[in-house]
């Protein structure tokens, strides 16, 4: 273990520190292709990652980090390298050692925020996201880092967990988050929480990095000034980059880079370094410009308020406005593969006399193109006076483009959406799409719910909220409902308000799935799906995701097609509505193929079936 791990918090109150600059740029510009592991290279290439450390402390830099911002166990592993997070730790931590060997040189451990694990559609746990951090941290400890730097964290949960497994190792810590304009990091933390939890929770050093810029960054680290005694940490990006000529191109030149550095150091920062596009040229240029310096004198404040999120006071009429006084029906129809929207108007016109309450509208479904459904269902609602539920994937959209298109369908109308991840893009018939999932279930019904409260992504403010009624999907085609029913309780606990299933052909399926949620507290819908063939439900069970067609009813539909399968799968519908009626507030019909006159004759049973109850 290195003797000096707390010389540096001593350094920092007498003189302010250059730090290194961005690793991933560099390598991008030695020949290292983005889509190689930067981390892995300290095993394979480690005379590569140790030339760069070289060049930043030739180049002036006080503090050099490891080259293991990613080398945690949910990166490495979705590249198979999952069991060498300690190797890899180990190995970056040497390295760097070996590039401050015989000068006056720290070396930061540094350790970033972890990514979702490949196959995995659940979020970590606190005591599991804790775990990942402890194993990296531990790893660089032990490979004689001087420091630990947690770096580029958008969310406030994870760097906290990150920061208590990084005190155990009884080494100083850096705690640093990503702040966009407007000064709140992805999740909507303010500076002003992020640095009160930050200071609670034992940070030696309190800073920000990367982020929206040098000017944008200047602005956060006088924030941080006026609220905190402790050294305070400035990485900036380079300005934002453009793409030319295949490579992405940072425009910020070291002197200017130098001099908003300077500008931050007079604002109260203590460590200086650069983010993404930076280079060993704006790190020397940043040495110049204040090595030796002192740290400026703080001027703190007692308190800062900050406008926080309130709860949402909008609220929007809705189909469920009836629940419990009659029964709730919603019909999904598929929109239109062109742009002849006057068929499922008509349909849904008519189901709407019939009696449906609401028209769901699944977005692309099966990752195949159909029409935009948000503005469809603006028309629908114009047009037939009907409330449509828009479903909405995280599929088809990155996070910048689904804000936009919420806010545009609160524009025009839309008051319901249903959250859903959404069909991976290889379940389709274009070969050359992608699937996006910035969002998956869980954080698009936070997101609507954070837009309901006025708030955007990052917590800046929309104006007025949204006023979506929000819907989750659930699935009870399941062998361990358990697992389900907790998924449910995370997405109510996110903002959800009322969840429709899967289709269901096994009533003893619903009421345990009724049993397992009952503590939700939101109206279930169970989804019903006529069949109407043989082929039809064959393909249903083998091919659909989530839906399960049992072998009585499978067999009762074995030979039948056409009219006589139709009649069929009408019958079998009803007898589940028979035996499931009194048990729920309402049904969710999915007619295949868009048969609208199946969904209206299951109306007209339901509501006799209501009238014979009453």
């Amino acid at each position: 273990m290195n003797e000096k791990p707390y010389t540096i918090i001593d350094r920092l109150r007498r003189e302010v520190l250059t730090g290194d600059g961005a690793i991933g740029t560099m390598l991008y510009a030695k020949g290292v292709g983005l889509d190689s592991n930067f981390e892995h290279l300290n095993l394979v290439r480690p005379a590569l990652v140790r030339e760069l450390a070289g060049e930043y402390a030739a180049a002036g830099a006080q503090v050099i980090e490891t080259n293991t911002f990613g080398a945690n166990y949910t990166k490495l592993s979705a590249i198979g390298l999952g069991h060498k997070v300690v190797e890899i730790n180990l190995a970056g931590a040497a390295i760097a050692r070996q590039a401050a060997a015989g000068r006056d040189i720290l070396v930061a451990g540094s350790v970033g925020p972890l990514v979702q694990i490949k196959g995995d559609d659940r979020e970590l746990s606190r005591d599991e996201m804790e775990a990942v951090f402890r194993v990296q941290c531990n790893a660089l400890a032990e490979g004689g880092v001087d420091l630990l730097l947690l770096e580029t964290f958008s969310s406030l949960e994870q760097l906290q967990a990150a920061l208590r497994a990084a005190r155990g190792c009884g080494l100083p810590v850096s705690a640093s988050m990503a702040f966009m304009e407007g000064g709140r990091s992805a999740d909507g933390t303010s500076v002003e929480r992020f640095c009160g939890a930050m200071e609670a929770a034992g940070a030696d050093i309190i800073g920000a990095n990367c982020g929206a810029g040098p000017l944008e960054l200047l602005k956060v680290i006088k924030r941080l000034a006026m609220l905190t005694d402790k050294p305070i940490s400035a990485y900036a990006n380079s300005g934002f980059p453009e793409y030319r000529d295949g490579r992405y191109i940072y425009r910020a030149t070291p002197e200017y880079f130098a001099g908003m550095a300077a500008e931050m150091a007079a604002a109260g920062a203590n460590l200086l370094g650069g983010c993404c596009g930076t280079t060993p040229e704006h790190i020397a240029a940043i040495a110049q410009r204040i090595g030796g310096a002192t740290p400026a004198t703080r001027s703190r404040i007692p308190h800062i308020t900050v406008s926080e999120p309130v709860e949402e006071t909008r609220q929007a009429a809705s189909f469920l406005d009836h629940w419990g006084a009659r029964k709730v029906i919603t019909v999904e129809l598929d929109p239109p593969k062109g742009t002849d929207c006057s068929r499922i108007i008509a349909g849904s016109r008519r189901l709407k006399q019939a009696g449906a309450g609401a028209i769901n509208l699944a977005e692309n479904p099966l990752a195949r193109p159909r029409m935009g459904n948000i503005a469809l269902g603006s028309v629908i609602q114009r047009e037939v006076g009907i409330e449509v539920i828009v479903h909405v994937t995280g599929r088809d959209r990155n996070l910048i483009g689904m804000q936009s298109d919420l806010m545009g369908a609160n524009l025009l109308g839309i008051r319901s959406i249903l959250a859903v991840t959404g069909d991976p893009a290889t379940m389709g018939d274009h070969a050359g799409a992608k699937s996006v999932f910035d969002l998956h279930s869980f954080t698009l019904i936070k997101l609507l719910s954070d837009m309901n409260r006025g708030v955007n992504a990052i917590g800046n403010p929309i104006g007025e909220g949204t006023g979506f009624t929000i819907g989750a999907a659930f699935n009870p085609n399941t062998r361990n409902m358990a697992v389900q029913a907790e998924r449910l309780r995370r997405k109510v606990a996110n903002g959800a308000r009322f969840t429709q299933t899967q289709p269901i052909y096994d009533p003893a399926i619903l009421f345990e799935a009724l049993e397992a949620t009952r503590d939700c507290g939101i109206p279930f819908l169970p989804g019903i799906m006529p069949l109407v063939s043989e082929r039809n439900a064959e393909y249903l069970n083998n091919e659909v995701p989530g839906i399960t067609v049992p072998d009585a009813v499978r067999a009762r539909m074995k030979g039948l097609e056409k009219e006589a399968g139709a009649r069929e799968g009408l019958a079998i519908a009803k007898e589940f509505i028979d035996a499931t009626i009194g048990a729920v507030g309402g049904y969710y019909l999915i007619p295949p193929f868009g048969k609208h006159e199946l969904a209206e004759e299951l109306i007209r049973h339901i509501k006799q079936r209501e009238r014979e109850q009453q």
